[in-house]
């Protein structure tokens, strides 16, 4: 008798034990569950990441399409730069006819060049100082702008000695850039 009794208490004591891994296998599953999305909200998720790859693949083939025209207006707007053998004397009397129509004076321009890389273009950073009044100055600027030749990078107010001219007077440090095309 005594062996069936330590046999039955194995038995009970192995069903228990796999009673309790079931019942935690059984939390495990039903936790891993509560924590997942629901299939609905997957789907809407799924759904919009879709179309969101659809817009950018559409994206992608309008762009692929556009390369031939944006080439010809590369190539358009290459052509109407200054070419490098005549850029300066082209740039100097722009420079001085926008500067003469607006009625400012222009003073102390200054190049420089640099290269630029896998292009047949040079860039060419042009500093100057214009004086006038306000509103020359500004017209100035925007007949520089209208030209479509220049980029203006920057402006300074000049010193300018009080008693050296007629008030009302700015003077202005305009740093800007245009682009040569080479002879190539």
């Amino acid at each position: 008798m005594r062996i069936d009794f330590t046999s039955r208490k194995r038995v009970i004591l192995a069903a228990v034990v796999l009673l309790v891994l079931a019942d935690v296998a059984l939390g495990v599953y039903s936790w891993r569950s509560a924590s997942a999305p629901p299939p609905e909200k997957v789907f809407t998720q799924q759904s919009l990441q879709l179309k969101l790859l659809r817009a950018d693949n559409d994206r992608a083939q309008k762009i692929r399409a556009d390369i031939p025209k944006n080439l010809k207006a590369y190539d358009q707007f290459e052509h109407s730069l200054f070419p490098a053998s005549s850029g300066y004397s082209s740039v100097t009397s722009e420079l001085d006819a926008v500067a003469r129509k607006s009625g400012v004076q222009l003073e102390g321009k200054s190049f420089k060049e640099a290269d630029v890389e896998k292009r047949a273009l040079t860039e060419v950073a042009v500093e100057a100082t214009v004086s006038g009044d306000y509103k020359n100055v500004i017209e100035f600027l925007n007949g520089l702008q209208r030209s479509g030749s220049y980029q203006i990078d920057s402006l300074n107010l000049a010193s300018e000695n009080v008693n050296k001219g007629p008030s009302g007077i700015i003077k202005v440090a305009v740093h800007f850039r245009t682009y040569f095309r080479s002879n190539a």
